[in-house]
């Protein structure tokens, strides 16, 4: 499958939001990683769907929104309205049942879902639902600060996943050109990485390395 890559806006300058989304897309971006945090079901705050709509005013490539926050189903419909084209829940915080719903409801209205697991949430969790998941993304890190170290004990589950599971594949943590290298061995295929794409001074490099690896 195409190696795709999904900037993580977390690690962008968020003072100049606009002119770091127009380079990273010039650089080559396949879409864009967008992190919503609630200070509940992560230890963080970040933004909400205000600032949404307006990173999709100014976009070019898809936007993935994931909700690392509690009761997500309550939120989708103003992430919908602000523009997400993909948005990623965690099981972690829904239930089979709504996250079935949601997807139907979601589909109606040409928006993908995807659905995210915690490094230490076996796959059994989700494996009742894949069928109404457009994407699957395996968090490399918990969630809740960029710049965290890898989990290496995650590529078995992308492997295993990998085997029952056609759709995409993300990976979000520690990102770098060797343990995207990893990822895309296991069987990932969309890579979402902040500080090893923003902190470089050409945008352009690190994109083209995890682009370029070799499974």
């Amino acid at each position: 499958m195409k190696i795709k890559v999904s900037p993580s806006l977390l690690s962008a300058d968020f003072s100049h939001l606009a002119q770091d989304i127009h380079r990273v897309e010039k650089a080559g971006a396949d879409m864009l990683h967008v992190d919503v945090m609630d200070g509940h079901f992560v230890p963080n705050i970040t933004i909400g769907p205000v600032v949404v709509k307006y990173i999709k005013e100014v976009s070019r490539v898809p936007l993935d929104v994931h909700l690392m926050i509690r009761n997500p189903e309550k939120f989708v419909d103003a992430f919908v309205d602000a523009g997400s084209d993909i948005i990623t829940v965690h099981i972690e915080t829904i239930s089979s049942l709504k996250f079935k719903a949601l997807s139907l409801k979601l589909r109606k209205k040409g928006i993908k879902l995807g659905v995210s697991l915690n490094p230490n949430t076996s796959l059994a969790k989700i494996k009742s639902i894949l069928k109404y998941a457009d994407l699957v993304l395996v968090m490399s890190v918990y969630p809740g600060f960029s710049g965290q170290r890898f989990i290496p004990g995650v590529l078995p589950k992308i492997k295993e996943l990998r085997s029952i599971y056609k759709g995409d594949i993300a990976i979000d943590g520690g990102i770098n050109e060797d343990t995207a290298k990893l990822a895309v061995q296991a069987g990932a295929n969309i890579i979402a990485a902040g500080s090893y794409i923003f902190g470089a001074k050409n945008l352009k490099e690190p994109i083209e390395r995890i682009r370029n690896v070799r499974g």
